[in-house]
C-alpha cells in the first residue's frame, strides 16, 4: 500500500489544525463595536433564524449600532463651488475663435458663447470698425487688418462687424 497519499492527508490535517488554534489570541475590535474585554471563549456557530413579523424587528445581537455619518449639508443650502468651467455643447470654452470675414456669411452668425478668457479673432477688416456695447468685459487689439476680442468678464457682450455697408451684431454670452 501507498502510505504517500496518507502522509499528505496527515500534513494537510496538521496544517489546518494548526490554522484554527489561533483562536484565542486577543483582536482588536471592529468600528462598529466598542472596545471590551478579548473574548476567551469562541462564539457560537450557530445563525439564529431571524423571527421578524411586520410589527416587529428581527432580534439584534445586542451591541449598539454606529450612527450614520452626519450629512455634510443640509438640503436648501446654496452651492458653494463654482460652476464648472468645461464647455457644454452650446458654451465653448477659453478658445480662440477665427472669423475670416472673406469666408463667412456674417448674416447667418447671431450669437456665440463663450468661457471667460476665449478670443473672438476677426479677420479682414480695418481698424475701429469692429465696436462693443460693453467695453468693460472686453479687451480688443487690432493689428494688420485682424482684431482680437479677449472676453475678460462674465457677461453679455453685443459685437457690431460692418460688412457691404451694414451693421452685423453678433451676441456674444461669456460664462
Amino acid at each position: 500500500m501507498n502510505s504517500a497519499p496518507i502522509r499528505r492527508l496527515v500534513v494537510v490535517f496538521a496544517a489546518a489544525l494548526t490554522v484554527t488554534a489561533c483562536g484565542a489570541d486577543a483582536v482588536s475590535p471592529l468600528p462598529v463595536q466598542p472596545p471590551g474585554p478579548a473574548r476567551s471563549t469562541p462564539a457560537p456557530s450557530a445563525v439564529p433564524t431571524p423571527t421578524a413579523s411586520p410589527s416587529r424587528p428581527p432580534p439584534t445581537s445586542g451591541r449598539p449600532v454606529a450612527a450614520p455619518p452626519a450629512p455634510t449639508r443640509t438640503r436648501g443650502t446654496p452651492r458653494t463651488t463654482p460652476p464648472p468651467t468645461e464647455p457644454t455643447p452650446a458654451c465653448q470654452g477659453a478658445v480662440r475663435y477665427d472669423l475670416p470675414l472673406a469666408d463667412t456669411e456674417i448674416e447667418l452668425l447671431r450669437s456665440l458663447c463663450f468661457a471667460t478668457g476665449a478670443v473672438l479673432r476677426i479677420q479682414g477688416i480695418g481698424p475701429g470698425l469692429v465696436t462693443v456695447d460693453r467695453p468693460e468685459l472686453v479687451s480688443e487689439q487690432y493689428e494688420a487688418g485682424v482684431v482680437d476680442i479677449r472676453f475678460v468678464r462674465p457677461g453679455t457682450v453685443a459685437v457690431t462687424i460692418p460688412k457691404e455697408g451694414r451693421a452685423h451684431t453678433i451676441t456674444v454670452v461669456v460664462r
